[in-house]
């Protein structure tokens, strides 16, 4: 009898992980069905720590803003919110150190002020071209 109260508990538990899987996905399909999204990685956590900080994630171009959401979440709410009128691109490197084991491969680290924060985000190349041009294309006058 113990055995199947085991057996009982492993299933249990393997439906449990594949739901949480399952609504994890569905939420990043949420976040993205309305284009304008691209994986963007952002340190929370600012100062000389060489790849710790990091967090996963996506950011979404929504009008004059970029939201940014944890992809390892259940919030369908952005974590950030940054305005295109406050932000500015300071330096644009490669990760260093431990930085490139943190990261998706073949991203490019930017630094960016934010009002009178800094904001490190890591993102592709091709990513990176179109936050550039987003920044660039605000109207007139802001």
């Amino acid at each position: 009898m113990s055995i199947v109260l085991a057996l009982d508990g492993v299933v249990v538990l393997v439906l449990v992980v594949l739901l949480g899987l399952l609504v994890l996905a569905l939420r990043r399909r949420f976040i993205t069905r309305g284009g304008g999204t691209f994986d963007c990685s952002l340190r929370l956590r600012n100062g000389n720590g060489g790849g710790k900080g990091w967090v996963l994630g996506v950011g979404r171009y929504a009008g004059d803003t970029i939201e940014w959401h944890r992809v390892f979440s259940y919030a369908t709410r952005p974590r950030r919110v940054y305005a295109r009128r406050e932000l500015r691109i300071v330096e644009r490197r490669e990760p260093e150190g431990t930085e490139a084991f943190a990261l998706l491969a073949g991203a490019v680290v930017v630094r960016c002020r934010h009002g009178e924060a800094f904001v490190d985000l890591a993102m592709s190349v091709d990513a990176l071209t179109g936050f550039r041009s987003w920044l660039e294309s605000a109207p007139p006058g802001r």
